[in-house]
């Protein structure tokens, strides 16, 4: 199995839409929690009129989708992302809007005057930063003192973690990166903040089709020797771990919201 830094892999697994589709839609389908995920975060936004809010790392986009109401006339919103193609999506999914821009930034050196932004964003990939005190002192300074910043991510007992356990005995190890997460994160972002919430989503999966769960799992690079499984043996043993046509796996995610 060829060895990729951390770095190539994100360049590998974010440089299209079509993996990270492939776990949306897992979620999507399966989550026993029936508020979308990207709701949940986007119930806990608190934008007033006139904001200015920047997101780093939007992805898809489509956690906005449903959500642009939220930036009024007055206001501007900067969707970004380090992934020209993810951009891409993100813009084909919402669209061209007088108040939404759409850029291509790298947290750790934001194109913004000190106090630019009411409100930014990032989710769901902090974890990823290569320079993570650097990305988060850059959205500091962009965030004005009033500001608030947005964070979403996992916790260190959830999906992969309950695949681990299940087959360490083919040799598959966790290797989610876990620079920053629900257990660590309160810590690495008080550094920056004054003051720091941790919110915790109750959720879980319910799988009924394990080919889902099986395109899951080979859209992943956060396991090692994923692709040395063999897709049959690794669909038994997910068969064996059903009860009443259903595969209980556990979830861990939440938010960080903080002040300046």
């Amino acid at each position: 199995m060829q060895n990729m830094n951390d770095g190539e892999i994100v360049k590998q697994q974010y440089q299209n839409a079509d993996k990270l589709n492939i776990r949306i839609m897992l979620h999507h389908k399966y989550s026993t929690n029936k508020t979308p995920f990207g709701d949940w975060i986007v119930s806990n936004y608190k934008i007033k009129p006139g904001s200015r809010v920047l997101e780093l790392g939007c992805g898809t986009g489509d956690t906005w989708k449903e959500h642009l109401d939220l930036i009024d006339n007055e206001g501007l919103l900067i969707l970004s992302d380090f992934s020209e193609g993810m951009l891409k999506t993100a813009k084909e999914n919402l669209g061209e809007h007088s108040n939404v821009e759409y850029q291509v930034i790298d947290i750790q050196n934001i194109p913004y005057e000190n106090d630019s932004f009411d409100v930014v964003v990032a989710n769901m990939m902090l974890y990823h930063v290569p320079d993570l005190q650097k990305g988060l002192s850059e959205v500091a300074r962009v965030l004005k003192e009033s500001g608030t910043f947005y964070c979403a991510t996992y916790g260190e007992n959830g999906i992969i973690h309950y695949m681990e356990g299940l087959l360490k005995e083919y040799g598959l190890k966790d290797t989610t990166n876990k620079a920053f997460t629900l257990q660590n994160g309160e810590e690495i972002l008080a550094g920056h903040f004054r003051r720091v919430r941790k919110l915790e989503r109750e959720d879980g999966l319910a799988i009924t089709n394990l080919e889902d769960m099986m395109d899951y799992i080979f859209s992943c690079t956060s396991i090692t020797n994923v692709a040395d499984l063999d897709r049959d043996v690794l669909r038994e043993i997910f068969n064996n771990q059903m009860v009443d046509g259903v595969l209980h796996i556990p979830k861990e995610y939440g938010m960080f919201v903080c002040e300046k």
